[in-house]
């Protein structure tokens, strides 16, 4: 696990880097190509290129810096603070979408199979099959209340991932969408 000082190499023109303080309740661990982020909720992964970026901890934060500089590598090592940032959130708060069952003649059921961490759309626009949306992720919960899913987690991809799955699901071909609005939509993210 590679660790240093603040001010060697890093005060260079060599070198661009970026920092990101870490919270209390939170432990992030580095290594050879992935970064753990470990909270309350739980703990998330993500892979990085050793060869393009290198990460060092220091004290209780974050930098994220590249000795090859270009605009690719600089934007990358923004992405990846990014994503770290995110990844913070997601161990301490989590991240929720909640969307909205439309529908105007044919009444939807929406049930949610744990098992087979599947969610179930029936009836959509009479059809008698059921359309059948996965549900990305372990940590990835889907809850229908009423008219609404609310679908929460701590990676925001698993998340977003679900409700694109859900709303890919519902989606009409072949006909105007001025017309058929029925579906199930995003309305709200935190």
């Amino acid at each position: 696990m590679p660790t240093a000082t603040k001010g060697t190499i890093l005060n260079t023109n060599l070198v661009d880097s970026v920092s990101l303080k870490i919270p209390d309740g939170v432990e992030v661990k580095v290594h050879k190509d992935h970064v753990v982020v470990s909270g309350p909720l739980g703990s998330l992964v993500k892979k990085y290129d050793p060869r393009l970026i290198k990460i060092l901890k220091v004290d209780s934060e974050l930098i994220i810096f590249t000795d090859k500089v270009r605009k690719r590598t600089s934007s990358l090592i923004r992405t990846i603070r990014s994503h770290i940032r995110n990844m913070i959130k997601g161990v301490t708060e989590g991240f929720t979408k909640k969307m909205i069952i439309a529908y105007s003649h044919f009444p939807m059921r929406v049930k949610v199979d744990e098992q087979r961490r599947l969610v179930i759309i029936e009836n959509f626009l009479g059809e008698r099959s059921p359309r059948i949306a996965k549900i990305v992720g372990e940590k990835t919960k889907v809850k229908v209340e009423g008219d609404y899913i609310y679908i929460t987690g701590i990676s925001p991809e698993e998340v977003g991932q679900t409700a694109a799955n859900i709303r890919l699901a519902t989606k009409i071909k072949r006909k105007d969408p001025r017309v058929f609005q029925d579906g199930i939509y995003v309305v709200e993210r935190e």
